[in-house]
């Protein structure tokens, strides 16, 4: 899907051909994907080819598919889905038991020189105009505790490319610490340098000021690798970076290919992975 296709208006219907190139790995029991960013995980109202879980209940024929980890609309990478309840119990007492990980590739506004950790509580944000927004806040009955590894892995032309690793799993939590931390994401509306961006992006899409603000269309944001170790099974994922941060990567920070490549790599092997490859049905749960 290209780039230009995420307009904030309205998204295009998943294509059941191309949903089947997102595939990394089925079997009996789970379905693996590397969601585009421009596509909702929870089902909508605009039918079944409009979100991830009504688009993959479709292709497998299900009446239900249980969602174990989801991603916000503009976050492209690793979705793990369940094909049974069997399964999706097996999944959800693993990452309960913080037995699940992941890991982010971003691109930061800035030039972040050294790993820093983001720790403290999240919260509503009262002085936003967005309801949802939230903050990095005091301790208090409503507020989550967070913690958020940050990792610069190539810095250049004003921007960083980070391998990101959260410590908990609170909403829009990469976002929040990036801002607070002063390295907002890439193309991020919402949690960058002036919100109303957001609010002009949900009401009329996308823009001539977005065009001029934005050096992409969509938040840097991207799910690379998902692991989950527990007892009898290990899933471990790595998805690609997709083709319009990659492309903000050679083009925008002007990396070099090879560079580029080696490190994300890097970032694979470091949770013990191949480069993303897909696997055929069979296999299960025993």
């Amino acid at each position: 899907m290209r780039n230009d296709m995420f307009s904030g208006v309205s998204a295009p219907k998943v294509d059941p051909v191309e949903l089947s190139r997102w595939i990394l790995f089925e079997d009996d029991d789970f379905l693996v994907v590397d969601k585009p960013g421009w596509l909702v995980c929870h089902p909508s109202k605009d039918g079944p080819w409009s979100s991830l879980v009504g688009a993959c209940r479709e292709r497998c024929g299900l009446k239900e598919i249980h969602l174990v980890s989801r991603l916000d609309r503009e976050t492209s990478g690793v979705v793990l889905l369940a094909k049974n309840k069997r399964a999706a119990s097996f999944a959800q007492k693993a990452v309960q038991a913080r037995r699940a990980r992941r890991s982010y590739l971003v691109a930061l506004e800035g030039e972040l020189s050294d790993s820093v950790v983001a720790e403290g509580w999240l919260g509503n944000d009262p002085d936003s105009a967005v309801f949802v927004k939230q903050r990095v806040t005091k301790r208090s009955a409503k507020a989550k505790r967070s913690c958020t590894k940050f990792e610069p892995l190539l810095v250049s032309g004003g921007f960083t490319l980070a391998a990101v690793r959260p410590q908990s799993g609170r909403k829009h939590q990469i976002r929040v610490h990036a801002q607070w931390l002063g390295f907002p994401l890439v193309g991020d509306k919402l949690y960058g340098r002036d919100e109303t961006l957001y609010l002009e992006f949900v009401t009329e899409g996308w823009t001539a000021r977005l065009e001029g603000c934005l050096p992409m269309r969509r938040q840097a944001l991207h799910a690379a690798t998902f692991v989950l170790d527990s007892e009898g099974r290990r899933l471990a994922f790595a998805a690609p970076l997709p083709a319009d941060l990659r492309d903000f990567c050679l083009d925008g920070m002007q990396l070099e290919e090879v560079s580029l490549d080696e490190t994300c790599l890097e970032v694979f092997a470091a949770e013990s992975l191949d480069a993303p490859k897909r696997i055929g049905k069979g296999g299960g749960l025993v």
